[in-house]
């Protein structure tokens, strides 16, 4: 279920996947919703573009660490590439 930012108050939430597109982002709350997973999803910016970069706004899903295997898991059961390193 989709929580808001007090739930992951005690602790730091792990970032699984970073969607480009309001479409995206939708299915993929819906793939974690009907697996029963609480997560956080927020807006934020990330780099974009191969010749011309630029800053582009994103939705960020984050669960709790304890989640993280299992919610990566699911991620690539249907069809998304989990996110893989140290921070946005």
């Amino acid at each position: 279920m989709r929580q808001d930012a007090d739930f992951f108050a005690l602790t730091e939430p792990d970032l699984i996947y970073v969607a480009r597109r309001l479409r995206e982002a939708q299915a993929l709350e819906e793939v974690l919703t009907q697996a029963g997973l609480d997560y956080l999803v927020e807006p934020d910016l990330y780099r974009g573009g191969f010749i011309f970069q630029s800053q582009r706004i994103g939705a960020f899903f984050y669960v709790h660490p304890d989640l993280s295997a299992q919610a990566r898991e699911l991620l690539l059961r249907n069809g998304y590439k989990p996110y893989v390193g140290t921070g946005p």
